[in-house]
């Protein structure tokens, strides 16, 4: 996602008038923190896979209840437009951890079963990239990585290379909820950590949120980053009996199987807040709450539910890049708060640095924004009035409320998503100018980008292609 970077208007006032108003404080990217007294925030990043828009309670479910995750989202700030930078697993955690469009630097599909022609020596997050781990540790920050990680698995691309303090994870882009082999290979391959030796797995969505409320334990005395990042609900479908069974009332079994996955995810996100109160560090943690993609699937008998918006993993339309996206701070931010300008999880990196005191220069070619100004409204505008995505066989510009998707095989598509959220009707044919000036727009950024580092499989380009003409459940479906 390329956005226009807008230098900032305003400087942030000084911290003795900040102390002494009821405004929150916020720093801008280069700002230090003014005084050894106040304490750098924590921050906890917990993202969930394949995670359908509408399949929390506070996005509007019907069938699935998730009170923690509720609480988490009632608790702060909700951004009402929250995306991501890539439809799919590894390209969206790629622009997640380095605050740039993973496009900019070639990582533009899933890094799974590469082609002959591709080196795996580059078949993950180039080591010339800087994570957000690697500048919160510059900032004095403890950092774990607790669960998936899908950015490479040779050994420099490994988290414990790239700016991570402990690690407890597993290879490839996914895991078996309920087994390993010491011998595994893909789903089924050993779990990884530096800092013990792995205990067998109980439920893979657990064992992660017992990591992370160990990490936090561990560490709550110095400041930390946490990226608590949960397999959960991405294939395969499993799911303890019990959990099951609290969803019997839904027919579709796949359908059941995924909710209960949620709720096992949303109990362990209670976990990692409720550690926080316990280690008394809760008033001064950024918690962030997304998903990497939409959720999967097409049709009306889909698992996951993307409604209002139509699309899914592994294409542009609103279905596939617009998540569920909250961040609580209690110390600074407000409760119940909605947030309606766009987001993204680009904006995490450069958000958390300023907040740790540290600085983003220019040549850092960061492409998210510090979003805490604009959120508190210390800065006025849209810190993403432009962004762009490119994915496989389609690209997109988003420009204020218009939304263009180029295609191989077709016109381009243009929508208004704040009039049409589900994108319905493609106005193209009324808008000539506009379609053409964002074509143009999208098409400069996407001949300025580097070549691809690998790609996925060609068979990918068809079903994505046939994707953009499938139907999708944009309602909810009438609870039992």
């Amino acid at each position: 996602m390329k956005i226009v970077i807008r230098q900032a208007t305003q400087v942030i006032k000084s911290c003795l008038v900040l102390a002494l108003c009821s405004a929150p404080v916020v720093y801008a990217s280069g700002d230090a923190l003014p005084s050894k007294n106040v304490d750098k925030p924590n921050f906890v990043i917990i993202i969930a896979d394949d995670l359908g828009y509408g399949d929390l309670g506070y996005t509007g479910s019907t069938e699935i209840r998730t009170p923690n995750i509720d609480a988490l989202a009632n608790s702060g700030v909700i951004f009402e437009q929250g995306y991501v930078s890539a439809p799919v697993c590894g390209p969206s955690r790629a622009g997640l951890m380095t605050g740039r469009n993973q496009v900019n630097f070639g990582f533009d599909n899933n890094n799974v079963k590469p082609g002959p022609q591709y080196n795996r020596e580059y078949f993950g997050l180039p080591v010339t990239e800087k994570t957000i781990a690697d500048r919160l540790s510059e900032q004095g920050y403890v950092t774990g990585l607790m669960g998936k990680w899908h950015l490479g698995d040779e050994e420099h691309f490994k988290a414990h290379n790239r700016g991570f303090d402990e690690v407890w994870t597993y290879p490839v882009g996914g895991h078996d909820y309920f087994r390993s082999e010491p011998d595994g290979e893909g789903y089924l391959s050993p779990l990884e950590s530096n800092y013990k030796t792995p205990d067998p797995i109980t439920y893979i969505t657990d064992d992660t949120g017992n990591e992370s409320v160990d990490f936090i334990k561990r560490n709550k005395d110095k400041p930390f980053f946490l990226y608590a990042s949960f397999n959960a609900p991405h294939a395969p479908l499993q799911a303890p009996e019990q959990d099951i069974a609290l969803y019997s009332h839904i027919k579709n079994e796949n359908r059941r199987i995924y909710a209960a996955m949620i709720h096992r995810l949303d109990i362990n996100v209670g976990h990692i807040i409720a550690q926080l109160k316990r280690s008394g560090v809760y008033d001064n943690t950024v918690v962030v709450f997304l998903s990497d993609n939409g959720g999967p699937g097409k049709g009306l008998d889909s698992r996951t539910v993307n409604a209002p918006y139509r699309g899914s993993k592994g294409i542009l339309l609103e279905g596939g890049i617009r998540v569920p996206f909250i961040m609580s701070w209690p110390a600074k931010l407000a409760a119940n708060t909605v947030y309606k300008r766009p987001v993204t999880a680009l904006d995490l990196t450069p958000t958390f640095v300023a907040l740790a005191g540290g600085s983003i220069s220019k040549k850092d070619n960061i492409d998210g924004h510090n979003i805490l100004p604009y959120v508190n409204g210390e800065q006025l505008g849209d810190p993403n009035q432009e962004m762009m995505w490119r994915f496989t066989v389609s690209a997109s510009i988003r420009d204020g409320d218009w939304k263009l998707i180029r295609l191989p095989d077709r016109l381009p598509m243009l929508y208004n998503v704040k009039d049409d959220v589900a994108e319905l009707h493609d106005v193209a044919s009324e808008h000539p100018q506009r379609v053409q000036t964002m074509l143009k727009a999208l098409g400069s950024w996407d001949v300025s980008t580097p070549q691809h580092l690998y790609m996925e499989g060609a068979k990918y380009k068809k079903i994505q292609l046939r994707s953009y003409d499938a139907e999708y459940r944009i309602v909810q479906p009438v609870a039992k």
